[in-house]
């Protein structure tokens, strides 16, 4: 029995003004950005095809992906938040017949692993809706089956993303803090070590 696909989806398109840059170019202490990161967790932990949204410096985001194998996409309007990205890549996956689910994820979550994502991933289905917790608590990523898609673009607005839509569907929860730290990072004071946000020039 074949396995079923499953795709990946990066959000990847703000322009990360409480970071002080786009934190897709964020830098870790090895030199790989936060995007490429992202898209090799996806990849890694089995999602085919992986798409990558962008917006803010989306020059500088498609060429530290050159060589990667993902679908990059662009979001009109990504000014408007994580709706308008959320909204981009659901439509773009549309476009692509095989996958019944995809495992998504913003791309300021520094600690997603390739085991998360299996983890989350394992077992979905087209009426699937899962995300993972850590110690309890809500983060990512964020697994959405294909029977949702329609339902989580239709609402998702500003910078929520799908939180609206989980909030009335109840997506079954997935414990992953033993596998990693699933923190989202928002301001540079909070960079792990090493980390360094992107300066153009």
């Amino acid at each position: 029995m074949e396995t079923a696909r499953i795709a990946g989806l990066v959000l990847a398109a703000g322009a990360g003004r409480r970071m002080g840059g786009p934190k897709a170019l964020v830098r870790d202490s090895g030199g790989t950005v936060w995007v490429v990161r992202a898209a090799r967790a996806l990849a890694g932990g089995g999602c085919d095809p992986v798409l990558v949204v962008v917006g803010a410096a989306a020059d500088q985001v498609a060429a530290e992906l050159a060589g990667e194998p993902v679908e990059v996409v662009g979001a009109t309007g990504w000014q408007e938040g994580m709706g308008a990205s959320l909204r981009a890549g659901l439509a773009a996956l549309a476009r692509h017949p095989a996958p019944v689910a995809v495992v998504v994820t913003p791309v300021d979550v520094p600690g997603l692993t390739e085991d998360v994502v299996r983890r989350t991933a394992a077992g979905v289905v087209p009426d699937s809706l899962v995300r993972a917790v850590y110690d309890g608590s809500p983060g990512h990523p964020v697994v959405i089956g294909r029977d949702h898609w329609s339902g989580v673009a239709e609402s998702s607005v500003g910078d929520q993303g799908a939180r609206a839509y989980l909030a009335t569907h109840q997506p079954g929860e997935i414990e992953c803090a033993d596998l990693a730290d699933g923190s989202d990072v928002d301001i540079s004071a909070d960079l792990p070590a090493g980390h360094q946000v992107w300066s153009p020039g």
